[in-house]
C-alpha cells in the first residue's frame, strides 16, 4: 500500500478510557488525541472533566443513544475529522468500545485503555483480580430480586453467577445498588457465604473504600455513586451432586411419603430429556420438584420453569428448591397450561402429571418445543398411557414407550428380600420429525 493511498483513509476514531481524576489519569497519547481532536463525544461529566485538555475548536457531543454514536462516528469519519469518544477505565471492559468495534471495522478504531475501575478497587482492598468473575449491573433500574426470577430480570446474571463462582466484582449503577445486590444474598440465602466491599468514587476526592462488610449491614448502608462491589465468599462453594439424587434427599408429602418420581425413573426420565448446560425445560406436575430441580442443576446455564396446582405441593418443591441453593428454578402455583404462555419455548418437556387435559396438553407441548426436543411423560395408569399414545399418533411424532420397574432390598429378619416398585410407563417424543423420522 502506497503512502499515497494511506493518507486517504479516514482517521481513526480514538475510545479513550477516563478515569474520575481526568486528565490527571491520561498517558501522552490520550492527551494528544484529545487536543488534537474535531469531534469528542463523552458523558457530560466526562466532559467537564477534560473541558481544558479538548481543543477549544473541537465539537464536543453528549453520549445518547449508542446507534446514534456509531452514526456521529460514520459521519464524522467520512469528513475527514478527527474523532474521540470517551469511556470509562478500560472501554473493552463492559465498556462502548466492544460495540463501537461490533459496528464499525476494526480498522476504524483506535481503542486507548486506562486502568479499569475494577483494577483500582480491587488494589485499594489489595486483592487480586485474575481469577474475579466480572458482572455488570451497570443498565437500567432491573427492580428488587424475587426469588424464582428468570433471564428477563436485571440481575439474573448475577444471582447465577453467586451461585457457581467464589470471587466477583461487580459494576453497579444508581439504581442497582451494594443495598441491593445485598438484598439479592439475603433473599436466596446466600448472606452468610459472602463479604463485601464497596469503593466508592474512586480517584475523587470524596473516594472511600468500605472493606469487609457484613452483607446484612450492607443491605442498610447507603453508599456514594459512583462504586464498584467486590465479593468473596466466606465459606466453602458447595459442591452438590448433580444426577442421582437419592428418595430421601427431597422432602415429600405427608402422610403420603413416597408422592415422587422415584430415584431409578427420575434417572431414566432426564436421561431422555436430552439436557445441555443451557437447556431451557418445562417442569408440568412438578410435585415435590426432584425432576425440575434435578434437570436444574444439569442445566446451571439454562432455566427451569415449573408448575404445580397442589398448593402443598408447591411450598415442598419451594423449600426443596431453597435446600438445593437453586437460582436458575422457577416455581408457579397453577394448573396447566394456565401461565404456561409466558414461559419462553423450551428445549425438553417433563410432564408428571397432567390433570386430566393430557391431549390438549401433549399438542401445546409439540408445538413449543423447540426442533429437535424432547417431551418426556411418566403414567402410571394404562387410562393415561393410552390418551397419551392416541394424542402423540395423531400428531404424527416421533415416539416411543419404556415399561421401567425397579425392584430394591429390604430388610426381613436377618437376611433380605426384593420389593417391587410400582411400574411406570415412560412416554418419549421428539418435536420437529415425523413418524417416518424425516423434518416435519
Amino acid at each position: 500500500m502506497t503512502e499515497e493511498h494511506q493518507d486517504t483513509r479516514p482517521p481513526r476514531c480514538r475510545i479513550v478510557g477516563v478515569l474520575d481524576d481526568g486528565a490527571a489519569s491520561l498517558g501522552q497519547a490520550a492527551r494528544s488525541a484529545l487536543a488534537q481532536a474535531d469531534l469528542v463525544i463523552g458523558a457530560p461529566r466526562t466532559l467537564a472533566l477534560l473541558e481544558r485538555d479538548i481543543s477549544p475548536e473541537a465539537e464536543k457531543r453528549e453520549l445518547g443513544a449508542l446507534a446514534a454514536v456509531v452514526e456521529g462516528v460514520r459521519e464524522a469519519q467520512m469528513r475527514g475529522l478527527r474523532c474521540v469518544v470517551l469511556a470509562t477505565g478500560d472501554p473493552l471492559c463492559h465498556g462502548i468500545a466492544a460495540y463501537l468495534a461490533s459496528r464499525l471495522c476494526l480498522d476504524a478504531i483506535e481503542v486507548l485503555p486506562n486502568v479499569s475501575t475494577i483494577q483500582l478497587a480491587c488494589a485499594r482492598v489489595g486483592m487480586s483480580w485474575q481469577d474475579l468473575r466480572i458482572v455488570s449491573i451497570h443498565a437500567k433500574d432491573a427492580g428488587e430480586w424475587s426469588v424464582g426470577a428468570d433471564a428477563r430480570h436485571g440481575l439474573y446474571a448475577l444471582a447465577q453467577a453467586l451461585r457457581h463462582n467464589d470471587r466477583l466484582a461487580v459494576l453497579t449503577s444508581p439504581f442497582n445498588t451494594p443495598q441491593r445486590i445485598a438484598r439479592l444474598l439475603l433473599a436466596e440465602g446466600l448472606a452468610g457465604d459472602f463479604r463485601m466491599a464497596v469503593a466508592e468514587r474512586l480517584c475523587q476526592p470524596q473516594e472511600r473504600i468500605r472493606a469487609d462488610l457484613d452483607i446484612a449491614e450492607a443491605a442498610e448502608t447507603d453508599f456514594a455513586d459512583p462504586n464498584v462491589v467486590l465479593l468473596w465468599r466466606d465459606a466453602p462453594r458447595p459442591r452438590p451432586v448433580r444426577f442421582g439424587l437419592p428418595d430421601a434427599a427431597y422432602e415429600q408429602r405427608q402422610p403420603d411419603k413416597g408422592l415422587i418420581t422415584k430415584c431409578e425413573v427420575r434417572a431414566v426420565s432426564l436421561a431422555r430429556l436430552q439436557l445441555r448446560e443451557d437447556s431451557v425445560v418445562w417442569d408440568i406436575g412438578a410435585g415435590s420438584g426432584s425432576v425440575g430441580l434435578e434437570a436444574a442443576r444439569l442445566c446451571p446455564q439454562g432455566h427451569v420453569y415449573a408448575i404445580e396446582k397442589n398448593a402443598d405441593d408447591v411450598a415442598i418443591a419451594g423449600r426443596n428448591r431453597t435446600a438445593f441453593g437453586l437460582s436458575n428454578h422457577t416455581l408457579l402455583h397453577g394448573k396447566a397450561p394456565e401461565g404456561l404462555e409466558q414461559w419462553p419455548d423450551p428445549d425438553a418437556v417433563f410432564v408428571g402429571g397432567s390433570g386430566g387435559e393430557l391431549a390438549d396438553l401433549i399438542a401445546l407441548c409439540l408445538r413449543r418445543l423447540k426442533p429437535g426436543g424432547w417431551l418426556v411423560m411418566n403414567f402410571v395408569t394404562l387410562e393415561n398411557l393410552a390418551a397419551a399414545t392416541v394424542a402423540l399418533k395423531a400428531a404424527g411424532v416421533v415416539w416411543d414407550v419404556l415399561q421401567l420397574q425397579a425392584a430394591r432390598s429390604k430388610p426381613i429378619l436377618h437376611m433380605h428380600r426384593m420389593a417391587a416398585e410400582n411400574p411406570v410407563w415412560i412416554v418419549c417424543a421428539q418435536a420437529g420429525a415425523n413418524s417416518e423420522g424425516d423434518p416435519a
